[in-house]
């Protein structure tokens, strides 16, 4: 070694030197992962084409499918993102999965949900928001859908990019309304469709907050609040599986079976009630089994919550695959259809190859673009622990699924965020109750002023704000967007 070698000097030089080289690495890194993202994403975009080529067969509107499949993946892809996060939001948040488990969890039963059970609201989507006939020719008819898709992937891509969670139904559901009544006046609309639907938002997050809220308050009246919190725990649990495991073996014998035999809604509650009967039955010796030797305080709970919490969010995401499925391939099934047989006027017939691009395109898109969203949903509305995270799962699962029942393409956005917000404010309203109530038991104790008690809002008031805005604006602006795509695209096509 030379004396230059062995100079301190001289390694600090080279540490100096190296560690620069870490720093460029890092950043180049930070840079370069979203690229890696979207090159992804492009590359799933042109295998949907591809496919789209070989499966549609060499027609004379084959060049049509091939980008309406494109349009179809690059909306899957933004459903992945955006909406999917409020299923495993509450669960992440809850610390009762990885980031990781979370989304593998989530691109599996999503996936296992569109191509299972996916596929019923899809006509609510394709033909009940405008009257194909209206639209008087077959091709003024499939740039319209093409029109709806293109303005609605575009929306929910930005509102995914500036982190907002809205709604991808609402979206669609704008673009397909906008570009109907671009292609042909305002009687082009089902105005009671679109009443009923719009009902349903208003409906869907406050029924979401309001069952989530009961839920908790039932947690915590029967369980939390026990002098004896694991003896509590071991009658409440079991009951609470029950319940979830009777919501979806109902949902699954009406819905997930419909391609094997056809169940009607009688048999399909019959079914769900002894399925939640036998869970509850099983669960009984499980949870007393998982709580023995449990300290008695709520840290304890968590334990005895965090299973039924990752079940019943995977089991919400086979649910949300089912429902939101129809959101992208909605309008390329018929688009399709109309550009195999130029009749526009029946019902979607919707090819597997189709629910195929849905499916992947929503995994896809949850695996590279769905981190961000998770985290804001599940930790930066309101603190969310296993118990209340459960409640926003189970309220949310309930809601879709009725939703689901009925036909109508209501967003699961509105539901679980308003699940949610349900429980941030019962968590205040319960602060604000103990607090009277301890005032009145100790007049000279000394309780929290109001300006105190603002400051400690368990819901974050400008995520609240700007949520309620961004659902606000989505449908006018995602029917904005899609007339001035439909003129554009016509007046290169006259």
């Amino acid at each position: 070694m030379t004396q230059q070698q062995g100079d301190p000097r001289h390694l600090e030089t080279l540490d100096r030197d190296l560690a620069r080289f870490s720093n460029l690495e890092q950043a180049t890194a930070a840079v370069g992962r979203p690229l890696v993202g979207a090159g992804i994403s492009f590359v799933f975009i042109i295998v949907a084409g591809i496919a789209a080529m070989l499966l549609f067969g060499q027609q004379s509107n084959t060049f049509i499918v091939i980008v309406a499949a494109c349009l179809g993946a690059y909306m899957a892809l933004n459903i992945g993102a955006n909406d999917v996060a409020n299923n495993m939001g509450p669960a992440v948040g809850a610390n009762a999965l990885s980031m990781g488990g979370a989304i593998g969890i989530a691109v599996v039963f999503e996936s296992a949900g569109a191509l299972i059970a996916g596929g019923d609201v899809v006509s609510t989507i394709a033909k009940g928001i405008i009257a194909p006939e209206s639209m008087g020719t077959a091709p003024i008819f499939i740039w319209a859908m093409m029109a709806a898709l293109l303005s609605a992937a575009l929306w929910v891509n930005l509102a995914t990019w500036i982190g907002a969670p809205v709604s991808t139904t609402h979206s669609v559901v704008g673009g397909v309304m906008g570009a109907g009544i671009a292609a042909a006046g305002f009687a082009a609309v089902n105005w009671p469709t679109m009443a009923t639907i719009a009902a349903s938002w208003v409906i869907s997050p406050v029924l979401g907050g309001v069952i989530a809220a009961l839920f908790l308050w039932l947690i915590k009246e029967r369980i939390i609040y026990q002098d004896d919190k694991i003896a509590a725990a071991r009658r409440w649990v079991p009951i609470l599986v029950g319940i979830m495991a009777g919501a979806f073996a109902s949902y699954l014998a009406l819905k997930g079976l419909k391609k094997i035999i056809k169940i009607d809604m009688p048999t399909a509650l019959l079914i769900g009630a002894a399925i939640g009967v036998l869970v509850w039955v099983v669960m009984i010796p499980l949870i007393r089994k998982q709580s023995q030797g449990l300290e008695n305080r709520n840290k304890s709970l968590k334990i005895l919550f965090g299973i039924p919490l990752v079940v019943s969010a995977a089991l919400l995401s086979f649910a949300h695959g089912a429902n939101d499925v129809a959101n992208a391939v909605g309008p390329l099934a018929a688009i399709v259809q109309a550009s195999s047989s130029g009749d526009f006027l029946q019902a979607v017939s919707i090819p597997f190859w189709v629910m195929v691009i849905g499916a992947f395109g929503i995994s896809f898109g949850l695996f590279l673009f769905g981190p961000k969203l998770i985290r804001m949903v599940g930790g930066q509305i309101t603190k969310l622990n296993p118990m209340r995270a459960y409640c926003v799962a189970l309220s949310a699962a309930i809601t879709v699924i009725v939703a689901s029942w009925l036909g109508l393409p209501v967003s699961s956005t509105h539901i679980a965020v308003g699940a949610v917000f349900g429980v941030g404010f019962f968590r205040e309203w319960d602060a604000e109750r103990r607090i009277r109530k301890a005032r009145l038991a100790m007049p000279d104790r000394t309780v929290y002023g109001p300006q105190e008690r603002k400051r400690r809002k368990l819901v974050r008031r400008t995520h609240f704000t700007t949520i309620i805005a961004a659902w606000v604006i989505t449908v006018p602006a995602a029917a904005l967007l899609s007339g001035m795509f439909f003129f554009v695209i016509t007046l290169f096509t006259a």
